[in-house]
């Protein structure tokens, strides 16, 4: 049996009415060397209190209070004084399935380093779940079953914030939580993705995502719109810009509009296109909309396709595969 530990990095921020189950879902877990790293961040509920119940009576759960404000000060601070070999981020509003810690841990096992152990999720509420909530989670089970998340990763965030784990040395080598950029959750899907970690393969549920009104993800500013397509185009320049070509902007929608506004800010000459004859000629920003019928040759350019529709996103991904362009490398998806 290998002895090797796991710890688990667990912010927590008034989430009293659901820390029980979620803490009881990790002692249930069939495999059990691991340590739960809690952080409490400031909870004005009884948080904290429960937190040190448990950790009297298991000493693999061990409590601070956030020395700093926010969950990224939260996670930095216990991932400080973890030790395990294996790292893995829990939401402590959350559940997991009893061998979620034993499955991930043996594929990493299997596979080596420079790898991500995920699974699938399955969002879970008290209140009906909105269209959206349903989509996303099939949207990333599907990549996940075949392992190619990091393929969409300008679409939106391919790793489920509390359903991977890496050895620690991928961790660090990705600068762990070091970052102070918000989406957390996404900024470290991205470094992920910058070194190279590959996913391996899951067809198992391996945890429960609790939706609900008071949601930090719902709540937070950190978490809005904006703040994800700042983040998309930061890595983007970082990572996959190719200043060899020039760059195309899909779409004159809202994001579309955000996403040229970056590029302007970073001083990146592109050229933007539409099929919408109500915006053809006209001006955003002081770019001129031009109709994408008019490019000959898309091989010159490389595409940001902000087109939310996901008929018109075949009908450009057809028409980008037909001169043989390559995704994740000629053109990219941003929603």
């Amino acid at each position: 049996m290998n002895n090797e530990k796991i710890s688990i990095i667990m912010p927590v921020k008034n989430t009293s009415l659901y820390l029980t189950e979620c803490i009881h879902s990790i002692i249930n877990q069939t495999e059990k060397n691991w340590e739960l790293i809690a952080v409490n961040d400031h909870s004005t509920d009884n948080s904290k209190e429960i937190l040190t119940s448990f950790a009297n009576q298991d000493n693999r759960i061990k409590v601070w209070d956030n020395t700093g404000n926010g969950i990224i000060d939260a996670l930095k601070l216990a991932y400080s004084k973890s030790s395990g070999t294996f790292i893995t981020r829990m939401d402590s509003d959350d559940e997991m399935t009893p061998k979620k810690l034993a499955i991930q841990k043996e594929q990493l096992l299997q596979y080596g380093k420079n790898h991500i152990a995920l699974g699938l999720v399955n969002y879970f509420s008290d209140l009906p779940l909105g269209d959206g909530y349903t989509r996303y989670e099939e949207w990333l089970n599907s990549l996940t079953k075949k392992g190619t998340n990091f393929n969409d990763i300008y679409k939106e965030c391919v790793i489920a914030s509390p359903c991977w784990m890496v050895y620690r040395e991928d961790f660090e080598s990705c600068e762990g939580f070091n970052s102070s950029t918000y989406p957390e959750d996404y900024d470290l899907a991205f470094r992920f993705y910058k070194n190279k970690l590959k996913c391996i393969p899951s067809t198992k549920v391996l945890h429960y995502w609790r939706d609900y009104p008071e949601r930090t993800s719902r709540n937070d500013k950190n978490y809005a719109d904006s703040s994800f397509i700042q983040l998309k185009v930061f890595h983007f320049l970082t990572i996959d810009f190719n200043d060899s070509k020039k760059t195309l902007l899909w779409g004159a929608g809202k994001k579309g509009k955000k996403v040229a506004e970056l590029l302007l800010n970073a001083n990146i000459p592109f050229v933007w296109i539409c099929d919408n004859p109500k915006k053809i000629g006209k001006e955003i920003y002081g770019q001129q909309m031009i109709d994408y019928k008019n490019i000959k040759d898309f091989n010159l350019y490389q595409s940001i396709i902000t087109i939310a529709n996901p008929i018109a996103q075949q009908e450009v991904k057809t028409l980008l595969v037909n001169q043989n362009l390559t995704k994740g490398k000629d053109y990219f998806f941003f929603c």
